[in-house]
């Protein structure tokens, strides 16, 4: 049997304020083109489907779009909700979808329910004997101080829940081999020791202690982690996919994939990386104004979404508007001046306070605002200015 591993598809997510559901929709399309391709059995969605509790109509729309073209393609879906999702939301009609091939576990109560597919039968003749089934288990994102007494968790801390949530599951594994081969794969939405993050998860520590330990999974035939959205293998069979897209500069030199996960009779046979192709690359490029604007190394970002700092020892003028001349898709400009002259340690207030005169005031705003000092022609300005208000006072 063959399944695909993927998580946090964020339907709805913004980057640095661009949109992202056309690039969604694109991940869409390259996936079910690979589950027709592929003869993909079973896509699996291991929590973070939506990028909020309440997602807009056209995002809700792309959802059911997907589980739509999947399922037509010949592939079931296994879906869990992550700590961005809504569990009861995404969770509505369940029962009823899994009449058509798209099966939730959004509750406590059915992490240890699994979703069981036939692995068939092998040998000839009177040797012949089923060959066992797979047993997909959906453990959704488990909030501690909600779960741990339904679960009956020691402590309301993530790695208790999550212990509590496999020792169920390990125990209807074993029930379930009484009747057979079953190979159980679990979906699990955690942070796992060894993972490497990025900017863009949120944080799952506000529940006591942060990551579980990764031996809470070697017993499954494959255990699909959802949360961090670096592709990653943490063990041959605990891995996580990583997200569709990516969702911050800190992802740059991700990779964005899933996994596909071929299993038999033997247990977990294979695993694939798949390469999803990005619509639009992500560059981050540090420099001097001139040095970005004119050194042909950089020519491949033009086209880019990307994340410049600026090295100049004091911040160019119109910086944003110059970077742009090249690099239009610029999304996030920084400064981190080099060879500048030590910034003092003052508040703003007591520079304030220490200024000669209202033009001193002045100038001495504008260098806070964006530390570079008032220009002789900006200066001149300035007295002007206050000049005719003096003038202005003068007449009243």
């Amino acid at each position: 049997m063959r399944l695909l591993h993927t998580s946090d598809w964020h339907l709805g997510r913004s980057f640095h304020g661009v949109g992202m559901l056309e690039a969604q929709r694109d991940f869409v399309d390259q996936l079910v083109s690979l589950v027709e391709s592929k003869s993909v059995d079973v896509v699996l969605i291991a929590g973070d489907v939506y990028d909020r509790a309440l997602p807009g109509l056209d995002v809700v729309k792309l959802l059911d779009d997907a589980l739509v073209r999947i399922t037509q393609a010949g592939a079931a879906v296994v879906l869990t909700s992550g700590n961005h999702d809504s569990a009861i939301r995404l969770g509505f009609a369940s029962r009823l979808l899994e009449r058509g091939g798209v099966h939730l576990r959004t509750r406590v109560e059915d992490l240890h329910v699994p979703i069981p597919f036939p692995l068939g039968v092998v040998g000839r003749g009177k040797n012949r004997t089923a060959a066992g089934q797979i047993a997909v288990y959906g453990i959704p994102y488990l909030e501690p101080r909600l779960v741990a007494e339904r679960l009956g968790a020691e402590n309301a801390n993530h790695l208790d829940v999550t212990l509590a949530a496999v020792d169920r599951i390990r125990r209807d594994v074993e029930a379930r081999r009484a009747a057979g081969p079953v190979y159980p794969i679990v979906l699990a939405h955690t942070f796992a020791s060894g993972g490497i993050t990025s900017e863009s998860e949120r944080d799952l520590s506000i529940g006591g202690l942060g990551a579980v330990p990764l031996d809470l999974f070697e017993d499954f035939a494959y255990t699909a982690l959802g949360h961090l959205h670096g592709r990653q293998e943490l063990a041959p069979n605990v891995r996580y996919s990583g997200s569709p897209l990516a969702y911050s500069f800190s992802e740059a030199k991700h990779h964005k994939g899933a996994w596909l996960v071929d299993v038999g009779a033997d247990g977990l046979v294979s695993v694939e990386e798949v390469i999803w192709e990005a619509p639009k690359s992500l560059a981050t490029l540090r420099g001097t104004l001139n040095d970005l604007l004119a050194d042909e190394v950089h020519a491949w970002a033009e086209n880019a979404y990307c994340q410049i700092t600026l090295t100049d020892s004091q911040r160019p003028a119109q910086a944003m508007e110059r970077v742009r001349t090249r690099f239009p898709d610029t999304l996030v400009l920084a400064f981190d001046p080099q060879g500048a002259e030590p910034r003092t340690s003052t508040t703003y207030s007591s520079r304030l306070a220490a200024a000669e005169d209202d033009l001193g005031v002045c100038c001495g705003f504008l260098e806070h605002v964006r530390d570079r000092a008032a220009g002789d022609a900006e200066e001149a300005a300035l007295r002007e200015a206050l000049e005719a208000v003096r003038l202005q006072e003068a007449e009243l």
